[in-house]
């Protein structure tokens, strides 16, 4: 198992630490929050994904729009 390039020996470090600073009664309380945290961002990165490709597949963007800055005519 491995999740962010952490395996389960430094999860369980990193674990029994937290277990130490917080306490067996703060932990799981601290647990819940970092899972509608991680929940949130997850979901805020899904929306954005979303929009993203929403915006790309637009048909009424013009034709111009994907040229590259040297080709666009000049500005006033």
């Amino acid at each position: 198992m491995n999740i962010f390039g952490v395996g389960l020996p430094e999860m369980a470090v990193i674990g029994a630490v937290a277990l130490l600073v917080f306490g067996p009664k703060r932990l799981p309380e601290l647990g819940r929050t970092l899972g509608k945290t991680l929940k949130g961002f997850q979901s805020a990165s899904k929306e954005f994904e979303r929009e993203i490709n929403k915006a790309m597949a637009d048909p009424e963007v013009p034709a111009d729009a994907a040229k590259p800055i040297e080709e666009l005519p000049p500005g006033d």
